[in-house]
């Protein structure tokens, strides 16, 4: 159980935390893995996993932005770094690219998708299409529909269909302009004729190719 998410910019800099349970985590702990870095002379040498005097952390950096989660209980430390893997690709998907700028300027989308995406620490929602139904992705538009209508929220009031789905990836309700299927039947044909042109035996065999 996950119990707070930092992005940390590549200075070190707190530029969003996340408190996930009821137990919060102070800020002193980004402090602390800030200075492992800087004594490592390189914050992509540490080790995903680390263990500091009050916490587990897990870490990972992409484009410049250092993902870390901290925890107090034991876990599995694939799930903490692949949950912060996975954020990180929907946060590329939907800004773009990462980097300092486009977090902050767009962070209430970024908070509202770490909302849907874990819940009380342990990861909820996190396939890419089901996330586009319920958070729409920053655009001009909607960018000037906040300034006007001061809401600058995207949430969906709808929850999307393929949350209950038992293919999460797949998107809801696809529909296809030709409802055709082509084939390929491949056939083999083996034959046996006298020598006066009577057939005496034939087989023949079929295959369906897609």
């Amino acid at each position: 159980m996950l119990q707070c998410i930092f992005l940390l910019s590549d200075s070190g800099e707190v530029m969003l935390e996340k408190q996930l349970t009821g137990q919060r985590v102070d800020r002193s702990i980004c402090v602390w893995f800030w200075e492992q870095a800087i004594s490592q002379g390189d914050s992509s040498k540490l080790q995903p996993v680390i263990a500091s005097p009050t916490h587990y952390l897990f870490q990972i950096l992409r484009e410049g932005i250092t993902f870390l989660a901290c925890t107090q209980v034991e876990m599995p430390p694939l799930m903490g770094i692949e949950f912060l893997c996975r954020v990180a690709d929907v946060l590329t998907d939907y800004l773009g690219s990462l980097n300092e700028d486009l977090i902050k300027d767009n962070f209430v989308i970024v908070y509202e998708l770490l909302d849907e995406m874990i819940d009380n620490g342990f990861p909820l929602t996190t396939e890419p299409n089901i996330l586009r139904e319920m958070i729409a992705p920053p655009n001009l538009v909607n960018k000037m529909l906040s300034v006007v209508t001061g809401n600058s929220s995207n949430m969906s009031d709808t929850l999307p269909g393929a949350t209950s789905s038992c293919i999460p990836w797949r998107t809801t309700d696809p529909k296809y302009a030709h409802n055709e299927v082509y084939v390929d039947l491949v056939e083999e044909m083996d034959t046996i004729i006298n020598r006066d042109g009577v057939l005496v035996k034939c087989e023949i065999y079929g295959e369906v190719q897609s």
